[in-house]
C-alpha cells in the first residue's frame, strides 16, 4: 500500500536525520538540544517501522493505526526541527513547536493502543 511505503520512506529518513543529529551532538559544543532531537527521531522512526509491520499482520486497525504512524512522522519532525532550529538558528520554528510535537506524539501512542483494540481479530 502507498501510504505504508511512504510512512516507511519517511522512518528512514528519520532514522538518517537522527544518526546525523547525533553526530553533530557528539561533536558541537553545548549541542544536547540535538541529542534529543537526535533520540526522537530515532525512537520514533522505529515506532514507524514497528506500527506498518503490525498494520500489515493485521494486528492493528489499518485506518487509525496509520493516522498512528503519520502523527509519529508529524511529532517527531516538529519537536526535533523545533530543537535544531534553536540549536542553529537560535530561535523556534514557531511558538510551542516543540510542546505540540511532543504532544501530537503522545496522542500517537495513545492511537496505536486505540488502534491495537479495535483491531479485526
Amino acid at each position: 500500500m502507498l501510504a505504508h511505503r511512504a510512512a516507511i520512506g519517511l522512518a528512514g529518513l528519520m532514522g538518517a536525520a537522527g544518526v546525523a543529529l547525533a553526530a553533530a551532538s557528539a561533536h558541537g559544543a553545548d549541542a544536547s538540544r540535538l541529542a534529543t532531537a537526535s533520540a526522537m527521531l530515532l525512537l520514533h522512526a522505529t515506532a514507524i517501522l514497528a506500527t506498518t509491520a503490525l498494520l500489515a499482520r493485521g494486528l492493528l486497525h489499518g485506518g487509525i493505526g496509520l493516522a498512528a504512524a503519520f502523527g509519529f512522522v508529524t511529532g517527531a519532525a516538529l519537536f526535533a526541527g523545533d530543537l535544531t532550529m534553536r540549536q542553529y538558528a537560535g530561535h523556534s520554528l514557531f511558538p510551542m513547536a516543540a510542546p505540540t510535537g511532543g504532544t501530537v506524539m503522545i496522542a500517537s501512542w495513545l492511537t496505536v493502543t486505540l488502534a491495537a483494540m479495535v483491531a479485526k481479530r
